[in-house]
């Protein structure tokens, strides 16, 4: 079993595609843009950020992208000399969710949307027949109960060309949603998800003669789970299968790395991970130690040259370029609204590791910045600078507080810090929580911590919802010029 990811950090539900010796892999954003960021590899293994498939308004529209909507599960597949990515935009209304973007080139940006009117729920997946027909299959939800639905479509006008039928919808566990279908031999392989996207996640498959069905369920099911064990990966589940060029099978899944005391947190979101398959008996069987995969070092600095930038950066509900402008080589200006939204404009990244280092150099001369880890709208920590001082901040729920103030620092460029360390012993004698999160700054004699803050509130299990901590600096007042961005793995 491989305990690392072979994509770190927030990037849940992974679907994978080969084109000749080349993989591609794309997974969910949710309300950050742009969205469904998009990764190459040559061996399953290592991959790079080539860019994101929903980068203009035009494709992502933001009205309605809060915590936990916008942008949930894609599918990737290349049929006919392109590339089609199908995913769902909760956000959209009016059962316009489902979109299709197409590409020759993944690199090279992607079409503006064709959408599917009409067919509520989650989790699409693409589909061609022999005859090259295209089946649209997803996760529809209705009076309580989730079941996987199939129409014909027309991939020009996004029309269904089919009344919607059923297909099999699991073994009885609780919510049957990314399904992908698959022709290998004479079967049609039918692979979902089941038991919600937590600790009871798992995966399990079905096989058929057509790709209609009717569907019949596995002896082994399900086929992938680390559901009730001590393993340190929890909630697998949601995977995608792909050929490689060698003939064998592979496929990724989503997983979690807790951490903490009971009940285990998590606090990068759910993470993408690579197992191998052989097929046994007519069944895909996941075998999970076929890969090895090393800790990685994310490291990076950020200057900010002049031309687009790099991909790894997002921001919640509102697309970068909004609310930013630069000169020349930099530094990158951000301007603050002039009424507070729903959410923040905070140029961030995905926290990527265990323990991680993020140094932030922001000019405050003309407004006030925050350095911000943050999990969501209504959990994060940040420290904040002006040319008055700095302050350290908590949003934890409905309770925000300024738990530390240091005044006048006498100086526009301003370095912030914060970190993921090793946690603090809790009143039992032994680490409680999954991290301590350290905001500082540096002042005339050196680097001043200012809080030591419990990780637990920054974890899923205490906000709930979908994604993972984001790091990054906000505008809260005038114009702030950010010279640079360090992130530091820490191993």
């Amino acid at each position: 079993m491989n305990e690392h990811p072979v994509i770190a950090g927030f990037h849940p539900d992974p679907t994978v595609c080969r084109v000749g010796d080349d993989y591609w892999l794309a997974t969910s954003s949710f309300e950050y843009v742009p969205g469904v960021p998009v990764f190459h590899s040559r061996d399953l293994v290592h991959w790079e950020q080539v860019g994101n498939a929903l980068e203009r308004p035009t494709q992502l529209p933001t009205e309605g992208l809060v915590s936990n909507r916008g942008v949930y599960a894609p599918t990737l597949r290349h049929h006919d000399g392109r590339f089609w990515l199908i995913t769902t935009d909760v956000s959209a209304g009016d059962g316009l969710g489902h979109l299709i973007v197409t590409t020759t080139d993944p690199r090279q940006g992607w079409s503006d949307p064709v959408r599917t009117p009409g067919l509520l729920g989650i989790d699409p997946d693409l589909a061609w027949d022999e005859d090259g027909r295209c089946y649209l299959t997803w996760a529809a939800y209705a009076d309580g109960a989730s079941r996987i639905l199939q129409v014909e479509l027309d991939t020009t006008t996004g029309a269904s060309l089919t009344e919607p039928r059923s297909l099999w919808s699991g073994t009885g566990l609780a919510n049957p949603e990314a399904p992908h279908l698959y022709r290998v031999g004479d079967w049609w392989y039918l692979l979902i998800a089941e038991g919600g996207t937590e600790r009871g996640h798992c995966a399990s498959v079905a096989r058929s003669r057509h790709i209609t069905g009717p569907f019949e369920g596995a002896p082994t099911n399900p086929v992938l789970t680390h559901r009730s064990t001590g393993w340190p990966v929890q909630s697998t589940g949601h995977a995608d299968l792909v050929e490689m060029a060698d003939g064998s099978w592979a496929a990724v899944h989503l997983g979690v790395r807790t951490a903490g005391w009971t009940p285990l947190y998590h606090v990068n979101g759910r993470e993408t991970f690579l197992t191998g398959i052989d097929w046994v008996d007519g069944w895909p069987v996941f075998v999970e130690d076929r890969f090895a995969v090393e800790a990685q070092d994310h490291s990076f600095v950020e200057t900010f040259p002049a031309g687009p930038l790099h991909p790894r950066w997002v921001c919640p509900g509102a697309h970068p370029d909004s609310f930013t402008t630069r000169e020349g080589d930099g530094p990158l200006l951000l301007h603050a609204a002039a009424e507070p939204g729903p959410e923040p404009r905070l140029m961030s990244v995905r926290a990527r590791d265990p323990r991680w280092h993020v140094r932030a150099v922001v000019d405050v001369s003309a407004g006030t910045a925050r350095l911000v880890v943050r999990l969501d709208s209504r959990h994060w920590y940040a420290v904040e600078a002006n040319p008055t001082g700095v302050r350290v901040l908590v949003r934890v729920g409905p309770f925000e507080q300024v738990i530390r103030e240091v005044a006048g620092l006498g100086q526009d460029r301003v370095v912030l810090h914060v970190r993921s360390t090793d946690p603090a012993d809790g009143p039992q004698g032994f680490p409680e929580g999954p991290d301590d999160i350290e905001l500082g700054v540096d002042g005339p004699d050196g680097y001043v911590r200012l809080a030591a803050l419990d990780g637990r509130y920054l974890s899923t299990e205490v906000a709930g919802g979908f994604t993972g901590r984001v790091v990054g600096v906000l505008p809260v007042t005038g114009t702030v010029a950010l010279h640079e961005v360090r992130y530091t793995t820490v191993a």
